[in-house]
């Protein structure tokens, strides 16, 4: 793989010591806590931590009743101007992957750089190290209810601390890998919540794969680094009805009159051991299938290579939430 696209498993690498810092250092090398802030809590949400001297990347840290015995934090990346100009902005959710945090996608794929006097904030919320985006059937390591945390609160906060569109046509959700299984989930399931959906390398059919085995691989994952061998779906059977709320595949109604964007490589990068990018681009034609049996438009990249954010769709895809979402 060349430089400009490094495997998965050597960024992981890299980023284990600079998240490591952080958990103990707080921001690192954003802006230390500042008390001068309009920003503050809602209900079973708050504040232990901030960094907002950053004149557009602010950090905080959370105490919430949705994840037990630790804090999640979240970078909200702000517009170039948003402190001066008064306006509201529209809203991208972008989701991490599986292993990796909410410094991701400023730590190694450059999202000031790519949304540089662009009129977007960009929210970047831990989503766990395997969670999927998920409230687990079980977990033996205490609340690790991200779906909650994302819906339920952490997206109230937002639109009651920032100048944002609390509306459809003011959000957009977006991610890699996991968070790009989390992102066609949210839309789906919250369908009130996005208008523009996109999935950089994620799954698309949890039951598809010749096995369900992107369902396994969500258990398989989440038990050995997530919920110290809980369960997202269950085990040994399933909860089916779940399974059936959370998939795509099964919820293709739910993806009119919104923008899709799909991303695949075509090469078999093993992906954390469980699974690989051969799967992944199945689960999307499976997915694409039902989109155009249903009369439903989307735009889909299958490109060369493994598992890994190509910047070039990143930014297209950046570029179309912005021509699709409301004005700021």
């Amino acid at each position: 793989m060349s430089a400009q696209h490094p495997s998965r498993r050597s960024i992981l690498k890299t980023a284990g010591g600079f998240t490591a810092a952080m958990a103990m250092g707080g921001a690192g090398v954003l802006a230390a806590a500042s008390t001068a802030s309009a920003v503050g809590d809602i209900p079973g949400l708050h504040i232990t931590e901030r960094g907002e001297q950053d004149p557009r990347m602010w950090y905080y840290r959370f105490q919430t009743s949705a994840i037990g015995g630790w804090t999640p934090a979240v970078n909200v990346l702000l517009p170039d101007g948003y402190h001066t100009s008064g306006r509201r902005y529209p809203v991208l959710y972008l989701l991490h992957g599986g292993l990796e945090d909410f410094i991701t996608f400023d730590r190694f794929h450059d999202i000031r750089g790519l949304t540089a006097w662009k009129d977007l904030i960009v929210v970047m919320p831990d989503g766990g190290r395997a969670g999927w985006y998920s409230n687990p059937v079980s977990s033996n390591i205490g609340a690790r209810n991200w779906e909650y945390f994302h819906i339920g609160q952490l997206i109230p906060w937002v639109d009651a601390n920032f100048r944002t569109y609390a509306e459809y046509d003011g959000r957009a959700v977006s991610g890699f890998s996991m968070g790009g299984f989390g992102a066609l989930k949210y839309a789906a399931k919250y369908y009130g919540h996005f208008a523009s959906v996109s999935a950089h390398s994620g799954p698309a059919n949890l039951r598809g794969g010749n096995g369900d085995l992107v369902t396994h691989w969500a258990n398989a994952s989440s038990a050995a680094v997530e919920l110290n061998g809980g369960s997202i779906y269950g085990v040994p059977f399933w909860d089916q009805a779940r399974v059936s709320a959370d998939n795509p595949c099964e919820r293709i109604e739910s993806y009119r009159n919104k923008r899709v964007f799909l991303v695949a490589g075509t090469s078999p990068e093993d992906i954390q051991g469980y699974a690989n990018e051969t799967l992944v681009l199945a689960t999307q034609r499976e997915f694409k299938w039902n989109l155009d049996r249903a009369g439903i438009p989307y735009e889909q990249h299958e490109v060369g290579g493994g598992h890994y954010v190509r910047r070039d769709l990143l930014q297209d895809d950046i570029n179309g939430i912005i021509d699709r979402l409301r004005k700021a």
